[in-house]
């Protein structure tokens, strides 16, 4: 480790992903900006994912590693938040990769413009077939400097819808704001979104590269299976006061746009939390999977947003209908047709996920 302080600190939480974490390694140390320092979490692996990132460190400085017992990624993200000594702030997923410009690029954006958070474009590579036949899909919106934060909170909406404000991957974060802030990951499955809600929430200065410089991958095993989440369905709603408190504190609560992006991002995401129930590894009895879609599609609160949701593709269109009209039987049948085609036809699956 050098003596001196790093213009980025890139944290990478590691766990059980021999396959990949060569690459994603790689793909730091071959950024064209240099002065980084790479903070590896091994989070108790129990496969080579340790020897392997060891191996790499023996030859480069800068990469330090920390093997802890398993305590989950946003545990080991903030371990690594405590350690880092650079300027910027990066994270990387041990199982994703970079192209080499991405650093330097966002930190001379970032530079020039006096930013405190820089967001691009990223890749999501599906893998669909065993021969690595995948589905490549960009999220990205046009470069853009925003002049002030309310420039920034009234264009949200656009940046939400092409998924540019859930993780943090795909970002270049102020140190000390952080610091300042005094943020930190939440110990919760999808704990990378609240870590970008408290950032944004009142950040100031903000850019747009529009280049997809993250490729982040999505397996076969991801896209065809699905672990039943019992507490699926509470999450999604913590999330959407999250974004209710979000626009109430933007003052967008009457923003057409942004009003409309919030309810129909709940009730795509309440088609989710159906085809959960619909897993074959659900532990609920057929009548209380019963019980619980009635529950969901009957409160106030998806009736007000399959109302006020205006749907993008015809498809999502059809899949709001049995919601609209409170019939549970047929929406029960949507979700296990979803469920279905997501473990028996991931190519499929995440075509329809990606033009719903």
């Amino acid at each position: 480790m050098s003596p001196s302080k790093p213009t980025v600190s890139v944290i990478m939480p590691a766990y059980n992903v021999e396959a990949y974490v060569a690459r994603a390694v790689e793909s730091v140390r071959a950024q064209t900006l240099r002065d980084l320092e790479l903070i590896v979490i091994d989070d108790g692996s129990t496969d080579r994912t340790g020897r392997i990132v060891d191996r790499i460190a023996e030859r480069d400085w800068r990469i330090e590693v920390i093997h802890t017992e398993n305590r989950g990624a946003p545990a080991a993200r903030n371990l690594a938040l405590e350690r880092a000594r650079g300027t910027w702030i990066a994270f990387f997923d041990a199982d994703d990769w970079a192209e080499p410009t991405m650093l330097a690029d966002e930190v001379g954006f970032a530079e020039a413009h006096d930013l405190d958070l820089v967001i691009t474009g990223f890749v999501i590579e599906t893998q669909w077939d065993e021969e690595g036949s995948r589905i490549v899909e960009d999220k990205t919106l046009s470069s853009r400097v925003f002049d002030g934060p309310r420039e920034f909170r009234a264009a949200a909406h656009e940046l939400f819808d092409e998924n540019l404000l859930y993780t943090p991957w795909n970002k270049l974060f102020r140190a000390s704001r952080i610091r300042e802030l005094d943020i930190r990951f939440k110990d919760t499955f999808w704990d990378d979104f609240p870590f970008v809600l408290d950032y944004i929430r009142d950040v100031e200065r903000v850019g747009i590269l529009e280049h997809c410089y993250y490729h982040f991958q999505r397996t076969r095993a991801e896209s065809e299976t699905s672990k039943w989440r019992p507490d699926m369905y509470e999450k999604r709603e913590e999330e959407h006061e999250w974004m209710l408190d979000l626009l109430e504190h933007w003052d967008l609560t009457n923003d057409p746009a942004s009003w409309e992006m919030v309810q129909r991002r709940y009730i795509e995401r309440l088609v989710g939390c159906i085809e959960n129930v619909c897993e074959p590894a659900c532990t609920l009895d057929p009548d209380e999977r019963k019980e619980l879609v009635r529950q969901m599609i009957s409160s106030e609160r998806a009736q007000r947003a399959v109302a006020e949701a205006k749907p993008r593709s015809t498809m999502m269109r059809v899949m709001l209908w049995p919601i609209r009209r409170q019939d549970v039987a047929l929406t029960l049948n949507e979700g296990r047709f979803i469920a279905f085609v997501k473990r028996h036809n991931a190519r499929m699956f995440s075509t329809l996920k990606a033009n719903r």
